[in-house]
């Protein structure tokens, strides 16, 4: 047999001392990264308007999660809403209070009325006659208030039910709700772009049921991608790739209509799946209980319109 010349040999085994050094370091970043606590997110005060549920009540059925015939402990209702607009102001944040009207069970739901973005208002239009009267209700709130640029819209849109904010997008549902052509409508109006996702699980009526703005600066966000088309799973995909994404059964106990102020997620305490996650990506998630808003198919993001840009 033969031999290979000494410094051959030597050659040879420094390569391969040297690719089993790099990888030893390679598995122990890998190895580190797992183990070592995220660090911790900063959390920025925030503006939001929300309204009362004097006058809540499921008489009618606009979506999946509305029975007539489940009735309302409106009590409750009220003691749940005040426990998370006083877990807002607990958190460092503004807290304005739209009052409620008689005749408009939903108002509740404050972040269908309007979109607000660098202090510019684009009010709501509803599609359902039951709730038309909220959109004028929001408008005569914002110029009550001194707002300067106000706009009524031409093309059906639920406010941040269907738009979600981030630092390069306005994320825009449509499928049930919103119009696609209130998409260009927004986009004009704001001056950013819109990216349209199209819905197509009418448990997940409106954008803020299936998607999440995590950390709006970082443009990071969770989702549940069965709520979307092919196309625009694909679109997500592209756009968000680490992405929080979210099972059936939290998506389901409407986990993803949450707030989050960059490092405080508040959201359903039943969404329990998506505690660990969040907490293995820095942030704080907080449980709440808004089990009679429920039942007209909202939770915490329904009841929270954020006031961007505008001091109320």
């Amino acid at each position: 047999m033969r031999k290979e010349p000494p410094e051959r040999c030597t050659a040879r085994n420094r390569r391969a001392a040297d690719h089993d050094s790099q990888t030893l370091t390679a598995h122990a970043v890998r190895t580190a990264a797992r183990e070592e606590p995220p660090l911790p997110r900063d959390a920025s005060p925030r503006s939001y308007l929300m309204c009362p549920p004097l006058h809540f009540r499921v008489t009618y059925s606009i979506n999946p999660w509305m029975d007539p015939a489940k009735p309302v402990d409106q009590s409750l209702a009220l003691v749940q809403w005040e426990d998370l607009r006083d877990r807002y102001r607990a958190l460092g944040h503004t807290v304005s209070v739209l009052d409620p009207e008689p005749d408009l069970p939903d108002m509740v739901f404050a972040a269908n009325g309007a979109t607000v973005v660098d202090g510019r208002v684009l009010g709501a239009r509803f599609a359902h006659e039951e709730r038309y009267g909220e959109a004028e209700a929001h408008l005569d709130w914002f110029r009550s208030h001194g707002c300067p640029d106000v706009a009524e819209p031409v093309h059906i849109n639920e406010g941040e039910g269907d738009f979600a904010v981030t630092a390069s997008y306005l994320l825009a549902g449509r499928g049930f709700r919103s119009s696609p052509l209130s998409h260009g409508e927004a986009q004009e109006f704001f001056g950013r772009p819109v990216i349209g996702l199209d819905l197509v699980d009418p448990r997940f009526y409106h954008l803020d049921t299936a998607l999440c703005v995590l950390d709006d600066a970082a443009d990071e966000i969770m989702y549940y991608p069965d709520a979307f088309s092919p196309g625009s799973r694909a679109v997500l995909t592209r756009l968000f790739p680490d992405a929080l994404i979210a099972d059936e059964a939290d998506a389901a106990r409407l986990g993803l209509n949450a707030v989050s102020d960059g490092r405080h997620v508040l959201l359903p305490q039943s969404a329990t799946g998506l505690f660990t996650p969040l907490r293995e990506r820095g942030f704080e998630p907080i449980g709440i209980d808004l089990g009679e808003l429920l039942k007209g198919g909202g939770s915490v993001k329904c009841c929270t319109q954020e006031l961007r840009g505008l001091r109320a």
